[in-house]
């Protein structure tokens, strides 16, 4: 069950969460805890309510994000696409989980995804 607070979104009891906010420099989001193909959908909808949007920056937080499947990768891939196609709005901020960063490693997709370092 999704439920919605103020700016966040989260995925009934999975350790989930999407928490949106508006900062003059543009729109950041921060994914918190487990990202699967279960709660990809969530993700996919909040990024497309931000690109939808006017900031002239999307800034996606993975710093607090502790898990991530291909579904996930996939996603972050895909919104690296659209956001090349959209003024390349798109920055990411590197996830601090060992597991979440190896495995965008290991499928190459670090080296492709928009990192502000």
């Amino acid at each position: 069950m999704l439920k919605r607070n103020e700016g966040e979104l989260q995925h009934g009891d999975r350790p989930f969460a999407v928490r949106s906010e508006r900062t003059e420099a543009g729109e950041r989001i921060q994914v918190l805890g487990e990202m699967d193909m279960s709660v990809t959908g969530e993700l996919d909808r909040e990024m497309r309510r931000a690109e939808a949007g006017d900031a002239s920056r999307i800034v996606l937080d993975l710093g607090r994000l502790d898990f991530v499947d291909a579904a996930g990768v996939r996603l972050l891939l895909d919104l690296k696409a659209r956001s090349d196609e959209n003024a390349g709005r798109l920055r990411m901020t590197r996830a601090s989980s060992p597991h979440v960063c190896r495995v965008l490693e290991v499928t190459g997709a670090g080296a492709a995804l928009p990192f502000v370092d």
